[in-house]
């Protein structure tokens, strides 16, 4: 039988085996509980979650935090925060640059290039000397610009980066983002259009990081476009539908099946939460960490 059409009910259950596990504090998951976690994850992409939607801990916190669940890996960190990950040995899945970081003001625009060239091409040699692999870019807004012209300036512009990249062995990633509810005007906010891009740069250090949450607003059908498009898709971020909350049963996506399609697609790179917890205590929000963690583990 093919993996993706496992019960509803079956992945469910396989979700809710560690439930306990998920919902205790960090300090009162024992020995035995992070062996479970560890042991489901066999076969399973590699977990992490995304700093900003956890920034009511210090880095430092969510450091020890990623540690004690045994997933050991950040997402957004900048080059002057390595220093702590690497004090506790944590792992940084996706980094930004050291410069500027600007969602609306990206490779489209050429009057951007300047900045954006020296910006990368500065990030690229500290995240290869840190040991980590993927570098986000953005498109930026369109301010009126059309799409095909804001996709031939994306090219020329990551053109002039991508040799640096290729000699360091740095993967680039433009996240595509909604442009309905989150980021109004963005350009990058279909996968068509970022699959041409990549296709247009041709080289394997050029990816889309595919928000599941921003393109289930933008277009939906995600398992389809995973299977037809994964060879593009080199990270994954998660978050609830509607509301960009947890991942869990109040919302539309459900989660283990998103998971079996992308594993079915050979995918070894990360997933990243990036839901933003809703619960009103610390603990409430590190309780739906682990609960997003067991919910993507297949």
């Amino acid at each position: 039988m093919n993996k993706l059409t496992t019960s509803r009910r079956t992945l469910l259950k396989k979700a809710g085996q560690l439930a306990l596990a998920a919902s205790l504090p960090l300090n009162q998951i024992n020995a035995s509980d992070i062996s479970k976690i560890q042991k489901s994850k066999k076969g399973s992409v590699n977990h992490s979650v995304c700093s900003w939607t956890y920034g009511f801990l210090t880095l430092a916190e969510l450091c020890e935090l990623v540690k004690g669940l045994g997933i050991n890996t950040i997402d957004l960190v900048a080059p002057k925060d390595f220093t702590i990950l690497k004090e506790y040995q944590v792992n940084c899945s996706m980094c930004y640059t050291a410069g500027k970081i600007s969602l609306t003001q990206g490779w489209n625009d050429p009057s951007n290039h300047t900045w954006l060239i020296k910006d990368y091409l500065e990030a690229i040699p500290l995240i290869a000397q840190a040991g980590y692999k993927n570098l986000i870019c953005f498109s930026g807004n369109r301010n009126g610009m059309d799409n095909q012209t804001g996709l031939q300036n994306c090219v020329k512009g990551l053109r002039q980066i991508l040799p640096v990249a290729e000699k360091y062995g740095i993967t680039i990633q433009m996240e595509l983002f909604n442009s309905k509810i989150d980021h109004k005007d963005y350009m990058a906010d279909n996968s068509a259009w970022g699959v041409e891009l990549c296709k247009q740069l041709g080289s394997a250090n050029f990816k889309l990081l595919y928000d599941i949450y921003h393109m289930q607003i933008s277009e939906g059908d995600i398992i389809r476009t995973i299977q037809d498009n994964h060879s593009y898709f080199g990270h994954y971020h998660t978050a609830g539908v509607p509301g960009r909350h947890e991942i869990d049963e109040s919302q539309e996506l459900y989660y283990p099946a998103i998971m079996q399609a992308i594993v079915a697609t050979g995918y070894t790179g990360f997933v990243a939460q990036e839901f933003i917890p809703s619960g009103k205590t610390k603990e409430d929000k590190i309780s739906a960490l682990k609960k997003a963690i067991q919910i993507c583990t297949i």
